[in-house]
Formats: C-alpha cells, structure tokens, sequence
C-alpha cells in the first residue's frame, strides 16, 4: 500500500533492470518511494527498462534511470554529484540496494580445452559484486546523502557459505559481501542505519541462467524447497518491503534467509523424501 510519507525519500537501487533489482524498484515505488536505478544495459534490453521506468511512474513516483556501470569509480562519482545537487543539503536517499550480478564464471583450475580463472577475472568479480557496495555506501554517508535509520540491503547466496561448480570467484564475492554487510553495520550504528544481506533461494533470473548447470540446479532447489516452488523476485521485493517499515532498522548485520526454509534442508532424493 503506498504510503504518502515515503514520498518524500528515495530507494537507490543498484542492479535496477532485471531480477531483484527490478522487483524491488516496481515494489517499493508501490510503496511510495522515489526511485533512482542503476543498471547497465545494451540496446537490445532497453525496451524492458522503458517498460520498469514508466511502471514506476505509473505508481506516482519519481524515478532517475542510469545506464552506467555501477563499479565505475567516475560513474558513481558523476551520479553522487547529481543527487547531491537534488538533494540542496538535505539527506534523502533511505533505501539503498545491491543486486549487481556480474562476475566469471569459471573454475580456479581449468578442466580439459577450458581456460583458468585470471587474476582480472577474479578481481573484477569481487569489485563488483562484493566491494562496490562499500564505495557506494561511502559515498552516500560522506556527501550527507543518506537519513538516519536507512536501509541497505544486498543480495548474497548459499554459494557465500557453499561451493557450486564455476561459481568460485561468484561464491568468494558473496562471502566478502557478507563480510562488508556486518563491517558497515558496525560502522553505521551510531546514524541507526540497518544493514543486512538477502539470502535468496533459487531464483530463476537471467543472471541464474548464465551459470552453467543452472538448469538441474533449479529442479533440485524445486525438490527441496518446503513450499515446492522456486523464490520469486517478488518474493523478496516483498520482505525487503516489510523491513523498510518502522521498526525493521533494529535487524542489522545479519545474512536474512528469503527462501521459504530451503537452504536448511540439506538433501531431497528425485521422489521428493527428505534424506
């Protein structure tokens, strides 16, 4: 239900275009909030982020789309100085999300005909998708961008505490995700703002898609999961919702489990019976 006291406050959304991302942009301008995207994209894809902007409109809110690499020191810099220019000195940015999903997928040792992991490879997965969340949230606290009380999510994975083939350098980033989650915390309890990981389930996204064996990988997470069905994108929108109520900022440092109870079952045989 939008409410009309977020009218005045602004979700910042990295990873805007597609996934969690895009569900939790669509959700939380239903909400009532201002929305700024981050996202990058080709001009095949621009049609959909046409189609997310004008859905956030359609909802009554604000929105500034960037098409930018969000791990792009400059970039970010050039953005930072927009919204402070929005802003005329007063914070307004109280959610900030990070769904970034691009990295190598690779193994650390090459099988047959297969090339190893780099070392710009492995670099580059976890500036993205691990240590860009501290330079934006530096960012936002040092330009006075970000209220008292905010949020700030970030999407990790079970690949942060366990090992998927190719997904080495994706899993490292999400360990080190978590990591910076509760450094940041710490660092930004005495301005009262939350910090949290999102630990979806299974979710099938684009960005699942591009992990090889993604397939089987998601009839076995449908097997497993309690509820018998994949998480949604919206699933999580959701939860990420209810946590930007008043009260939700008490939840901090934590790694959040958004996946229905699958990530405690351990094994389900091909008839469904827990082993």
């Amino acid at each position: 239900m939008r409410n009309p006291d977020n009218a005045n406050y602004w979700a910042l959304i990295l990873g805007a275009s597609s996934g969690f991302g895009e569900a939790a942009s669509l959700k939380l301008a239903e909400d009532g909030y201002n929305i700024v995207g981050v996202h990058l994209d080709r001009q095949a894809t621009m049609g959909n982020v046409e189609r997310i902007v004008n859905q956030i409109k359609a909802a009554g809110s604000d929105v500034l789309f960037y098409n930018i690499n969000a791990a792009d020191a400059l970039k970010r810099i050039e953005i930072i100085e927009e919204l402070k220019t929005r802003s005329k000195g007063k914070p307004f940015i109280k959610i900030l999300m990070h769904s970034l999903a691009f990295g190598t997928l690779k193994r650390f040792i090459p099988a047959d005909q297969e090339l190893a992991m780099t070392k710009a490879q492995l670099e580059m997965t976890l500036d993205v998708m691990a240590h860009s969340l501290v330079y934006w949230t530096q960012d936002l606290v040092v330009n006075n961008l970000i209220i008292p009380k905010a949020r700030i999510f970030a999407m990790t994975s079970s690949g942060g505490h366990a090992s998927i083939p190719y997904y080495g350098a994706v899993s490292a980033a999400k360990a080190s995700l978590e990591s910076h989650v509760r450094q940041l915390s710490l660092e930004l309890g005495h301005l009262e703002i939350s910090v949290n990981a999102i630990m979806a389930g299974v979710t099938d996204t684009p960005a699942l898609r591009k992990i090889p064996g993604s397939i089987p990988m998601l009839e076995v997470a449908k097997r497993k999961n309690p509820r018998k069905r994949h998480t949604t994108p919206s699933d999580v929108a959701k939860i990420i919702s209810l946590l930007c109520n008043d009260g939700g900022d008490w939840i901090s440092g934590s790694i959040i489990h958004a996946d229905g109870g699958e990530d405690i079952v351990s094994y389900v045989g091909q008839g469904g019976d827990l082993i």
